[in-house]
């Protein structure tokens, strides 16, 4: 299982870097279903880097990303938001906005949109709403083989279907009510988004990004959910009973990393990578300390041509897992 790695990655040394490229390179898992009035995350061509993507990133500047780098304690949602205000500040096509505007009525908390950005080519704001989502697959569970409710977090709190819903019924359409203009119209000046206020809600788009991986069990075949895009970033799960046999099953024992959060999303250096026998005592401590699935990524070769494979795990404990979200209640 390839990841894009290698040429792709080369001469980014430098882990936000990687992850910014790997956020740009990666697709969302899902798409939402109509009619939900939502395209797409901001594409290469929209941001200026079509032609000079590689380019671009050696020469963005280290302060931007002096306040990401070494923050292993910062949770992954604010990591990944923070990485988009970085890409949307610094592209050539872009200019951010606003970020975590809080949307209130009466004194209560409605919720916030993301971010608020505009384009080069068009002065109309655009509200972006991102998550980045790392679900694993149930054989067995709610509802049908491909339901988004079999896909569930690490921890077993959140689910696809979950997500979705929450996306599709509240963060969205959040933008288009009444308080959340009367806010937008209040702290955005027509200088910055070149609307008049009476404009603003006819011209306001909503757009979504939601990249991340979805890991398919080992040990079962299972479809890709509803909705899944067709080039989503794939990985594998599997209990600590199987890995031996899985691991027996490539043509060369893999060297391995630990992924440590926030630090999931782009293949960290080759220098990372150690002999599997090295790094996985460690790793089933874990597991056991905390009774929850533990991320690695695997680099191996085939003997036929010897170029290098990726491969991202998660091992997980025997009886995981201890909990499944209810599927969303179903809402005309």
């Amino acid at each position: 299982m390839r990841l894009d790695s290698g040429p792709f990655y080369s001469g980014l040394s430098d882990p936000v870097l990687r992850d910014i490229a790997w956020l740009i390179a990666t697709p969302d898992i899902v798409e939402l279903p109509p009619p939900i009035p939502c395209a797409g995350r901001p594409t290469m061509e929209e941001l200026g880097l079509e032609r000079a993507l590689l380019p671009w990133l050696r020469q963005l500047g280290r302060p931007p990303l002096s306040a990401l780098n070494g923050s292993r304690a910062m949770r992954m949602g604010h990591y990944h938001e923070r990485l988009w205000h970085t890409l949307l500040d610094h592209a050539p096509n872009t200019r951010l906005l606003a970020r975590n505007v809080r949307i209130s009525r009466k004194r209560n908390t409605l919720g916030e949109l993301d971010m608020l950005y505009r384009t080069r080519a068009n002065p109309a704001p655009v509200h972006l709403e991102v998550a980045i989502k790392f679900y694993l697959g149930l054989p067995e569970g709610p509802g049908a083989a491909t339901s988004q409710s079999r896909w569930i977090g690490p921890g077993g709190l959140d689910s696809l279907a979950l997500k979705c819903g929450h996306l599709r019924r509240h963060q969205l359409p959040l933008s288009t009510t009444v308080p959340a203009l009367e806010t937008l119209t209040h702290w955005l000046t027509p200088r910055d988004i070149g609307v008049s206020s009476k404009e603003l809600g006819e011209q306001l788009t909503q757009r979504l990004a939601m990249p991340g991986v979805l890991y398919y069990p080992w040990h079962a075949v299972m479809p890709a959910p509803e909705g899944a895009t067709a080039d989503h970033r794939r990985g594998t799960w599997c209990y600590l009973r199987d890995w031996p046999e899985m691991a027996a099953r490539f043509p060369t024992m893999p060297r391995m990393v630990w992924l440590e959060k926030p630090h999931w999303l782009a293949p960290p250096l080759d220098s990372a990578f150690r002999p599997a026998k090295e790094v996985l005592p460690a790793i089933i401590e874990q597991v056991h300390a905390w009774r929850a699935p533990q991320q690695v990524m695997l680099r191996y070769s085939e003997r036929e041509d010897n170029e290098q494979r990726y491969e991202r795990l998660f091992l997980v404990p025997d009886n995981w897992p201890r909990q499944v979200p209810l599927p969303p209640r179903i809402r005309d």
